[in-house]
């Protein structure tokens, strides 16, 4: 039997030194956590066409695709989420001035300096993104057995 890998696409938007993360809005253990736009790839949809999607359902900006580059993937599997691939894109280039387009999911975006970011208040999923950015590591896994 073949277990299906969902595959998320995430988007960090970068101007100068700092990131727009979005407080999550949620019944879960995630609730008041920041993390970045992001949502999952759709049937016959490109990742970079779901991460230009997402960014504006979410927070309302208009990305070209090539102006997406590629940062981090990560295979991920526990805390209740089905094993999936998330790919992480980075972009400084947009149009559009970031606002919250999903209250239902979202408290506010925020602008923070990357270098001042603290883990504790991060979804630990977006922080791999974020930590990879810092590093430039291009591939984890989290919760797999070793």
């Amino acid at each position: 039997m073949t277990t299906r890998h969902l595959v998320d696409v995430h988007v960090l938007l970068v101007r100068g030194d700092d990131l727009l993360l979005s407080k999550r809005r949620s019944d879960d253990e995630f609730d008041g956590l920041w993390h970045l736009p992001a949502g999952k790839l759709e049937a016959g949809e490109s990742a970079t066409a779901a991460t230009v999607r997402e960014a504006y359902e979410e927070v309302g900006v208009v990305i070209d695709e090539a102006d997406l580059h590629h940062i981090h993937t990560a295979h991920v599997v526990g805390s209740g989420l089905e094993p999936r691939l998330g790919l992480f894109f980075e972009t400084r280039r947009w149009s559009g001035n970031p606002v919250n387009r999903e209250p239902g999911k979202s408290y506010e975006l925020r602008w923070f300096p990357l270098a001042a970011l603290s883990e504790s208040t991060l979804i630990p999923y977006s922080n791999v993104g974020i930590r990879a950015h810092r590093t430039g590591r291009t591939y984890s896994q989290h919760g797999w057995r070793r």
